[in-house]
């Protein structure tokens, strides 16, 4: 792909997952990326291997994932020789990625009017886990349990469940992504650099999105639903077709629930005074599943998903990660690269398409 960001320098202190996923999306997109870790103590997702991993090698597959295209300089910061090697690099940089503990820079001595102070051109893009005057150790398992975000994930069976990926991570790395790019253009119309900070905590609040409202707007607590959505219906619920293929549906609209009704041959129910309304639906969605689930049972999977399609009604069936890797479409954006003598693959954190100009 192109890459338009050719030019610029990112040097990038963090661990773990937020920060190096940020450094990792500029690297894809062209600029050059130093990777600084500490001789004896490096990242520690180097350790984070699975079970199957090499024991001997000095990588795993989660460092790997957001780790790519990077160049690794191992810098002990209290050493006087290794901090001028990086205030060398600082001095030409762009870009410096850190999320270092309260205290931890000062330590170092390389507080932001220091950084500034050698380059002022620098920006500087920092991850914290709950605001700048908090020295909590921050783990995003706990991010999901302290944001809300565990006690509406799975059912009322199963208890409150945390995401499988380290979702408050991923989410604050997109929000240091834009708050990056506003800093470089910024930079563009006023040639100073900046320093910005995100934590972990406002990432992960700021994205209930639909589920605080819900709470704000009518004093309703959200809970546990498993795949169902509170606003929608059916939407979430999971069928089995004949051939025993779990499939989900995203019905967000009248037309769409009219559409899948014609299909399954159900066209009296969109006219039901309990199913004509989105509202309706999810008020009567156990009794409306009854209906959806007995029809869907008599279809093949490939024809019912096929007729959808046709139809342009959102459905879909629910895949494992094999079957997901081993379509097209996710190939594509698999991106392999040699780290430490070990082959690593990951999946590209740059997902938009560039057309060009539209204008000629």
């Amino acid at each position: 792909m192109n890459e338009p960001l050719k030019g610029l320098t990112v040097i990038d202190v963090s661990t773990v997952l937020a920060g190096p996923s940020v450094g990792m999306f500029f690297a894809e997109l062209g600029a050059r990326v130093i990777k600084v870790e500490h001789p004896n103590h490096p990242d520690v997702t180097r350790s984070w291997k699975l079970p199957v991993e090499p024991s001997d090698k000095t990588i795993s597959a989660y460092f790997s994932s957001i780790n790519y295209k990077k160049e690794y300089r191992p810098l002990n910061l209290k050493q006087p020789d290794d901090l001028s090697i990086f205030f060398e690099l600082i001095s030409s940089a762009d870009i410096l990625l850190s999320n270092f503990k309260r205290g931890d820079a000062e330590k170092f001595g390389i507080e932001d009017d220091v950084l500034l102070k050698k380059n002022p051109r620098l920006i500087i893009g920092k991850i914290n886990g709950y605001g700048q005057h908090s020295d909590r150790v921050a783990y995003d398992l706990i991010l999901q349990a302290e944001s809300g975000f565990m006690s509406i994930n799975g059912t009322r069976e199963s208890g409150p469940v945390k995401m499988p990926v380290a979702m408050v991570d991923v989410l604050a790395g997109h929000h240091l992504k834009e708050a990056v790019l506003l800093a470089l253009y910024e930079r563009e119309k006023t040639g100073q650099g900046s320093s910005l900070s995100v934590s972990l905590y406002d990432a992960a609040v700021s994205n209930l999105v639909n589920q605080a409202s819900n709470y704000l707007m009518t004093g309703q607590v959200p809970e546990r639903m498993g795949s169902l959505h509170p606003n929608i219906a059916p939407y979430g619920e999971l069928f089995t077709t004949e051939d025993e293929q779990v499939i989900t549906l995203a019905i967000g609209s009248d037309m769409h629930f009219a559409r899948l009704c014609f299909i399954l041959g159900l066209e009296e129910l969109p006219t039901h005074s309990r199913f004509n309304t989105v509202q309706n639906r999810v008020r009567y969605r156990s009794e409306l599943f009854g209906y959806l689930d007995a029809a869907i049972r008599t279809w093949h999977s490939d024809d019912f998903l096929a007729a959808m399609r046709d139809q342009h009604v959102p459905a879909g069936a629910v895949l494992s990660i094999d079957q997901v890797m081993d379509k097209p479409e996710a190939k594509s954006l698999i991106r392999e690269e040699i780290i430490d003598g070990v082959k690593t693959k990951r999946i590209t954190s740059v997902i938009f398409q560039s057309h060009g100009n539209p204008i000629s």
